[in-house]
């Protein structure tokens, strides 16, 4: 990864008009922001320029409004929540760029925090249009990203302006470019990999890119059972696609010629229904009864990847082993995910996870604050793990 200006590059940033490009992309119900992780990610990057003295000028798009205002994906809803946790008043305009926009910023005081509307009212925002783009950097003097989660978009706000002012990564983004760094760019070895979720057709770019990249790489999930169908084991009515056998065999190939090991599930605990504490079993997974479906691995599947995950140095992390929601569906998840965490509290294991549900399931096993990185990101995270480059992130290096 090229080497990436950060905020501690920034000359002097008192009294100069800052743009932070931040994700408040957050869950609203009832004209309430239910879950405030994201703002509670950039509060640092905002706090810390406020704090020197800069006007500190946020970007952020909410929803998807197709470049046309709309009430409810109005930022304003947004305020209370950012001045809740950044424990200070946060001013609002109501426009990105224009009239709106440039009175706000004029009247700002040096060390005032302000958010701009939401960028996504502007057709111009999504298409990285140059006329918008300018529009948006005639409100600032300096750049900084601190949005990695919309990286993978080269839209206005997060690669557009960093080629009209000058461009920094924020601590979020710092915190994330880092930790990317040691799971996948340059890891210490031995590496290991677990992959889950239901679709092996969701992550095919990502199944390649890591066999090439890691150790051993542990396959969960609804994905799981298409390798097995591949190597000719019947998975009964579990979640499986049989039309990506062929898929299958050549990443086990590819893994086989690169010296990287597959490791599938070995038992599993199957059930007739998909319902929280249905009737199940636990079998191996030549075993599977005809009118069953796997809904988890069992703990033979999880004492070998505990064994993997024991002689790892890395760890990288994209989805659950199960259907993590229902118990007892959860059992897997939880296991891996302790020891996991155990691994990485005793210093012995660089654990970096991300995705959705990846996110979820760590939650739910009360362990996502012990691992040593867990990205919010979604889409950009796997993005990253597929080996693509981010254009928003390319943009930070210092050689651009």
């Amino acid at each position: 990864m090229p080497a990436f200006k950060t905020i501690d590059d920034i000359n002097a940033p008192a009294a100069r008009r800052i743009l932070v490009r931040v994700d408040l992309n957050v869950p609203v119900a009832d004209g309430k922001v239910t879950d405030k992780t994201r703002i509670e990610r950039v509060a640092p990057t905002i706090l810390e320029l406020a704090g020197k003295g800069a006007k500190v000028i946020l970007l952020a798009h909410f929803g998807r409004p197709k470049g046309e205002p709309v009430a409810d994906m109005s930022l304003s809803l947004i305020v209370p929540a950012v001045s809740e946790v950044l424990g200070t008043k946060i001013h609002f305009a109501s426009d990105c760029i224009g009239p709106d926009a440039e009175k706000a910023i004029a009247s700002m005081k040096d060390g005032e925090i302000l958010l701009l509307e939401n960028t996504r009212f502007h057709k111009g925002e999504e298409k990285n249009d140059a006329e918008f783009t300018e529009a948006l950097a005639k409100n600032g003097d300096i750049y900084v990203n601190d949005a990695f989660s919309a990286a993978h978009r080269a839209h206005a706000s997060t690669e557009g302006l960093a080629h009209h002012l000058p461009a920094y990564a924020g601590r979020t983004m710092q915190a994330e470019l880092e930790a990317l760094e040691k799971g996948l760019g340059a890891p210490v070895r031995p590496t290991v990999a677990i992959v889950g979720g239901a679709k092996v057709s969701t992550k095919i770019d990502l199944l390649q890119n890591l066999v090439k990249k890691v150790d051993a790489l542990v396959i969960g999930g609804g994905m799981a059972n298409t390798f097995l169908a591949a190597k000719g084991i019947n998975v009964g009515k579990s979640l499986c696609e049989h039309d990506l056998a062929e898929t299958a065999k050549a990443i086990m190939a590819e893994a086989e010629s690169a010296g990287c090991a597959i490791v599938l599930p070995v038992d599993g605990v199957v059930a007739r229904e998909f319902k929280a504490n249905a009737a199940n079993e636990t079998v191996a997974v030549d075993a599977i009864p005809a009118d069953a479906m796997m809904l988890d691995v069992g703990p033979k599947s999880v004492e070998a990847v505990s064994e993997w995950i024991g002689k790892a140095s890395t760890l990288v992390w994209n989805g659950p082993f199960g259907a993590f929601e229902i118990e007892p569906f959860d059992a897997a998840t939880v296991a891996a995910a302790k020891f996991a965490a155990a691994q990485t509290k005793a210093g012995k294991l660089v654990s970096v996870a991300g995705g959705g549900d990846t996110v979820a399931a760590l939650n739910h096993a009360g362990v996502a604050d012990d691992f040593t990185y867990v990205s919010t990101a979604g889409g950009a995270f796997l993005e990253w793990m597929e080996g693509k480059e981010l254009p928003g992130v390319a943009v930070l290096s210092k050689t651009a």
